[in-house]
């Protein structure tokens, strides 16, 4: 074993976004996502972003309205043991589940707030303005906050820790004349957070009762519990809701705290959602590169781009993070705060989809995260079928078998673009990837001399024809019109797995 040892090629990651925000208040979730574990990993699905799964304010919250970080459905807490998503003992059968097919899991962590609180407690605020929290409206006086969290259901299981009014550094309700307002909580160093975004001022406060993370007794606990939950459920990673609302100075001790406590590759991406991606990459550089970020301006290009007749496809990753930061970018095509009926709803039209995920999922930058909605479909009042013709797992498979190598890029036509993986000496495939967004088209590509000869064909199916590979290592790869085409040699390994033998009827309808 020399140092001149050729290494095998890390394998292509994926990570899932396992819920949507209208998944049936059933109790069933956990059950759905153990039956489906075996066919994502086979698609290729290497992690699975859980929903938040501590306790809500009620059976029906989703979990952003979080009342108990320790109990995941295991305590007889605010209307019932089980979260809207299942049990605790449900929990840990996905866990070991998910061990056994190589897939990690990502936990949704809501850090910034509490809710639900079990008694009121009298504290003296001053109002600030909704639009600007760092002014002052009128003089401070006393309310009663819903701010006294006992947790009678679980007792000191895990944590004694119980919260006070002292514990929050704001509220938005004062039970003594149901007045609604944002209150600001006052006391011996209180105020604020200083290191979080400028939105509105500050953006300490978002909702519900906002923790305090200047207070010792707080970081402890959350601290705690980010090791506690990891370790008791095998995680992998977490997603950070929200991480412009809560402390810089407190994500970066508590990522470092799990790092240390549970291993240096556990991955953290956080929610920061902004079209400014300079806001994006300062909050990087001021966490050292510590953990990733959704692309949210790639999203509203992706939007843009499906909402505009014949959009210049060029310019898709323009001011995109992906673009600037690409090792701390996770891309996005939707998720359950940009889907239909959503307060920050982004429409991404459902024949753009299609070469959305293709820019995502077979590029060489950013850690693409498919939406569990455009796999298995979306609920609700605003309800869809699965996106991409049903072809959304074939595009994942993919990339885990054939999206490796050097990249070129063909993006001479503002209306039809492509580019082509060379491949790697371990996984020598590689691929070429057409789209078009206007009429139908065709780019003359090199895959490389080492592949001429071969025949290639649409691994998708929406394009009939073959392509032989010529004596230089190139081909003329077609695509229809408003379509997407990814060609591969018919006779690679794995093209027998095409398309993938999915079920997305994750209902049992």
């Amino acid at each position: 074993m020399g140092d001149t040892e050729q290494k095998p090629t890390p394998g292509n990651n994926t990570m899932f976004q396992g819920f949507e925000w209208n998944v049936p208040a059933d109790g069933k979730h956990w059950q759905r996502l153990i039956g489906a574990i075996p066919k994502l990993a086979a698609a290729g699905v290497n992690n699975i972003w859980l929903p938040p799964g501590c306790k809500a304010s009620s059976p029906n919250g989703n979990g952003y309205d979080v009342y108990d970080l320790y109990d995941v459905g295991e305590f007889d807490q605010k209307g019932g043991k089980a979260t809207k998503w299942g049990t605790k003992e449900e929990l840990l059968e996905l866990s070991k589940l998910a061990k056994e097919h190589g897939v990690g899991l990502y936990w949704d962590a809501v850090l910034n707030h509490k809710a639900a609180a079990d008694h009121t407690e009298k504290c003296r605020v001053v109002e600030v303005d909704e639009n600007d929290r760092t002014k002052d409206v009128g003089e401070p006086y006393e309310i009663e906050g819903w701010l006294g969290f006992d947790f009678p259901g679980r007792g000191d299981k895990y944590s004694a820790q119980k919260y006070h009014w002292y514990h929050f550094s704001g509220t938005d309700f004062n039970a003594a004349n149901d007045k609604k307002a944002i209150y600001r909580i006052l006391g011996d160093n209180k105020g604020w957070s200083a290191s979080v975004s400028d939105e509105q001022g500050n953006a300490d406060y978002m909702m519900f009762a906002d923790l305090d993370y200047s207070h010792p007794e707080v970081q402890e606990d959350v601290k705690k519990w980010g090791v506690w939950v990891t370790k008791e459920f095998g995680l992998k990673g977490f997603r950070l809701d929200a991480v412009q609302h809560f402390s810089e100075r407190f994500t970066g001790e508590w990522i470092e705290n799990l790092r240390e406590q549970c291993g240096k590759d556990m991955f953290v991406v956080g929610e920061y959602w902004t079209g400014e991606t300079k806001a994006l990459s300062a909050w990087l550089e001021k966490m050292d590169h510590k953990f990733s970020l959704y692309d949210s301006p790639l999203l509203y290009n992706f939007s843009q781009a499906s909402t505009s007749e014949g959009a210049d496809l060029r310019k898709i990753f323009d001011d995109s993070l992906v673009q600037s930061q690409p090792v701390n970018s996770v891309t996005v095509v939707m998720n359950h705060d940009t889907q239909p009926g959503q307060t920050v709803a982004t429409p991404v039209e459902g024949f753009f989809k299609p070469l959305a995920y293709c820019l995502t999922l077979l590029r060489k930058d950013g850690y693409p995260c498919p939406f569990y909605g455009d796999l298995y479909g979306m609920k609700g009042e605003n309800p869809e079928p699965p996106s991409c013709g049903n072809k959304l797992a074939d595009m994942i498979l993919v990339r885990k078998l054939y999206a490796y190598g050097e990249q070129d890029d063909y993006w001479d036509d503002a209306n039809c673009i492509g580019w082509a993986r060379r491949g790697t000496w371990d996984k020598p495939f590689g691929l070429a990837c057409v789209m078009s967004n206007t009429v139908p088209g065709q780019i003359r590509m090199a895959v490389g001399e080492m592949h001429k000869g071969e025949v290639w064909t649409d691994l998708l199916e929406w394009e009939k024809n073959e392509v032989t590979i010529d004596e230089d290592g190139y081909g003329l790869f077609p695509c229809a019109g408003i379509s997407v085409s990814i060609w591969v040699n018919k006779e690679a390994e794995g093209r027998e797995k095409f398309p993938v033998n999915f079920d997305s009827n994750i209902y049992n309808e």
